[in-house]
């Protein structure tokens, strides 16, 4: 089973290419399973007065939504499509996600935490963000925020769960490593008891990081709680498709994993893969 269920697409404004080609492209790498996952519109900030390309226009996402579900009737028996969002989890908006998300038919949703109020901690363009902030107080205001997705009902995964490591912002005594490691199983056993799936982000390889999200170290204790995980590039280029997914399927695989989640209607299946 080869799947990619994390992509973006132009209409967010900071990926390239259309829809169709991430369809093709993923058609010559021979994917099974694509999931169409680009970013529900900014609801918290001003989009006119805040950092441009963040996401995609409001006015867009019915088309969108429609786009999504005319290539998956095209490619049917070629492909099989996801129709999915990366929906951002943001503390205070649950019921204003919960109303956007709710006219569509959706096959799967990811929860993800990239705002910490109007900072965005993934965004290349924000790390002044970081300067004079007591790191570990950044890290438990986030993965409170993660756990709170977690269980508000909203998604059937989570995503790139350990993102705030991107930049290289993290512990720097052993006793700070102890509280990040006990904040990173708190939020598992969180996530493991609201029901839902995580993702195996692969872009993590090619982040300052330079590790997936999560590490290896999570994902074993994800297997342990029984979490089920789902894989994902994040591309945001139609030739990045992919990329990654091969390491992270040997991590999965060598680590215990013999199932990935998979997603259609919002109902979650398990399917096995090999390596």
């Amino acid at each position: 089973m080869l799947i990619d269920y994390h992509t973006h697409h132009e209409r967010c404004g900071h990926a390239v290419g259309k829809l169709e080609e991430y369809v093709q492209r993923g058609i010559a790498l021979g994917l099974q399973q694509l999931g169409l996952s680009d970013h529900l519109p900014l609801i918290h900030v001003d989009p006119e007065q805040y950092y441009p390309e963040m996401a995609m226009p409001l006015a867009e996402l019915p088309y969108y939504v429609e786009e999504c579900l005319t290539l998956k009737e095209r490619y049917r028996g070629t492909i099989e499509l996801r129709v999915g969002l990366e929906a951002d989890y943001i503390e205070g908006y649950e019921e204003q996600i919960r109303e956007l998300l709710a006219p569509y038919p959706w096959d799967y949703l990811i929860g993800s935490v990239h705002f910490l109020g109007e900072w965005d901690i993934t965004d290349h363009r924000q790390t002044q963000g970081w300067e004079g902030q007591d790191v570990m107080s950044v890290y438990r205001r986030y993965y409170d925020a993660v756990q709170k997705s977690a269980l508000s009902g909203l998604y059937d995964i989570i995503g790139h769960m350990d993102v705030i490591k991107r930049f290289g912002y993290g512990p720097q005594t052993p006793e700070d490593t102890a509280e990040v490691r006990m904040l990173e199983l708190e939020t598992l056993k969180v996530i493991a008891g609201s029901g839902i799936a995580m993702e195996l982000n692969a872009s993590g390889l090619t982040k300052p990081c330079a590790e997936m999200f999560p590490a290896e170290h999570v994902i074993a204790q994800a297997l342990a709680l029984g979490i089920p995980l789902t894989v994902g590039s994040d591309a945001h280029d139609p030739m990045k498709l992919g990329d990654g997914l091969t390491e992270a399927r040997q991590l999965l695989w060598h680590t215990g994993f013999r199932e990935l989640a998979v997603f259609e209607g919002r109902r979650r299946t398990l399917v096995p893969f090999e390596i």
